[in-house]
């Protein structure tokens, strides 16, 4: 039986987040057993004496991270939370070295629906101009900074960290770095001897485990389902460490589920595995509270969390950086220590950083960006739907900043360009020579060398807005007709 939930009306914190975080704890608390339906939202609303809204946001938000389904006519009902899969005889899977493709081209397009562009129409720029000319004051700056990072700014991101991406740290478990790879190769080299195998998601971001085999990793694809990385394959796999992105998976975009979640944690302890957590894009959904990182979930985490200031303020200050495990915190200062190793972010804008974080800047940027890429984001849904009917489904959506479309084969080739024998590759040909940028996913298999299906990613945080459903309508014609 649910018990009615004391909601705080002098509380900062809205009823929608003090009502999902009372259920969220009685689900993984045991309180809610599965299979329990929940109250209907005007039920429940008329018993906390609040309005329907904050209940069907809280609703929704439970839904997202999979605690609980919605039946149609019937309501919502607690899922599961176990750990699934079981050990099973290790294996050692192919490790192919990933298909030479890469996205990134120069050139100019008319639609540019690229995946990692940017939007810098709301830059505050006369801001980030004071912060940084009040650093370049400040001589004691251009001398050599703590290599971990500066300690105000480290101070700033874990206290972010805490409130909105739910993890449990502090800033001496943050560690910088000036662009991704200089993060990697450090983490090849502090789970030296610790790690021998790394999984990671297929389809998935190649760059982490391309260094971890550059390193002499044995590196193992795993297949993924509906809500994410196949757990069995996993347990199989002999892997002792696992690269996801779990909040909004690269490049299908799903998200891992509350009970996936902890049955990961479950591979992790059982195993004395590592998990590397890529939150790349985690504060950055548009329906709904951001999805709380896998790390905050278990006390002591096994999680090497990744992220950076890429896509929230700019990638042009080189800011990125992980919280790693305090287990891993002496090998890392041995290793410091060891290499003579200096900072690679610039000091100047980790400081103006830490200003832009402690005045209240960063978290009103992060609002006004999440409204631009929101009405993006939704544009694009309906220019898709509009212009490709039933030709096309979009999946990853709600989040991040690319969709997946993944065209179908027609049904009658009578009057469509498109055929059942038509590759990805062609497909990104006709898409060009009309001036769209789209990006086949092709690239992103490790181990399906081959695969040329028509599966793309759209992009839409660099594209202006009123280019948008210009751009899809032409879309649809190049490969429509």
């Amino acid at each position: 039986m649910l018990l009615v939930p004391d909601l705080n009306e002098h509380s900062e914190t809205p009823y929608y987040i003090q009502l999902y975080d009372y259920l969220a704890k009685a689900i993984l608390g045991g309180t809610l057993q599965s299979g329990t339906r929940l109250p209907s939202i005007r039920r429940l609303a008329s018993l906390c004496g609040i309005s329907a809204t904050p209940v069907e946001l809280a609703y929704q938000q439970l839904l997202a991270e999979g605690f609980i389904a919605s039946k149609p006519r019937s309501g919502y009902y607690i899922l599961p939370v176990h750990r699934e899969g079981s050990p099973a005889a290790a294996g050692e899977p192919p490790s192919p070295a990933p298909r030479p493709i890469t996205p990134r081209d120069s050139r100019h397009y008319a639609y540019d629906f690229h995946m990692s562009r940017n939007d810098f129409s709301l830059f505050p720029h006369k801001i980030w101009r004071s912060l940084y000319q009040e650093q370049l004051a400040n001589p004691d700056l251009l001398q050599y900074g703590d290599p971990q990072g500066e300690p105000a700014l480290r101070a700033s991101i874990a206290a972010h960290l805490r409130q909105f991406r739910g993890l449990r740290c502090t800033e001496k478990q943050i560690v910088f770095g000036d662009d991704q790879y200089t993060l990697c190769s450090l983490l090849c080299l502090l789970l030296k001897g610790r790690v021998s195998g790394l999984g990671i998601e297929d389809p998935g971001y190649h760059l982490l485990p391309a260094a971890f085999r550059r390193s002499g990793y044995g590196i193992k694809p795993i297949p993924l389902e509906e809500d994410g990385l196949q757990l069995d394959k996993l347990y199989s796999s002999g892997a002792d460490a696992v690269y996801i992105s779990p909040s909004h998976q690269f490049p299908r975009g799903m998200t891992m589920p509350i009970t996936k979640r902890l049955a990961l944690l479950e591979w992790a302890r059982s195993t004395g595995g590592y998990i590397i957590e890529d939150d790349y894009d985690g504060e950055f959904r548009y329906h709904g509270r951001p999805i709380p990182a896998l790390q905050g979930l278990a006390e002591g985490s096994p999680v090497i969390y990744m992220c950076s200031f890429a896509q929230s303020v700019t990638p042009a200050i080189c800011i990125h950086y992980m919280v790693l495990p305090e287990k891993l915190l002496p090998d890392y200062h041995s290793l410091r220590s060891e290499l003579y190793l200096e900072h690679s972010a610039s000091r100047l804008h980790q400081i103006a950083l830490h200003y832009f974080m402690e005045r209240g800047h960063f978290e009103k940027h992060l609002r006004r960006m999440r409204l631009l890429y929101q009405r993006k984001h939704d544009l694009l849904l309906r220019s898709v739907r509009q212009h490709f009917g039933d030709a096309a489904v979009l999946s990853g959506t709600d989040a991040g900043f690319h969709l997946l479309l993944t065209l179908k084969p027609p049904a009658s080739e009578v009057g469509n360009r498109v055929s059942n024998s038509t590759s990805a590759r062609e497909l990104a040909a006709a898409a060009e020579a009309e001036g769209i940028r789209v990006t086949p996913i092709s690239y992103t298999w490790w181990a399906k060398q081959d695969y040329d299906e028509p599966e793309f990613i759209l992009g839409f945080g660099g594209i202006a807005e009123d280019l948008i459903d210009e751009g899809i309508r032409r879309l649809a014609g190049a490969w429509l007709g």
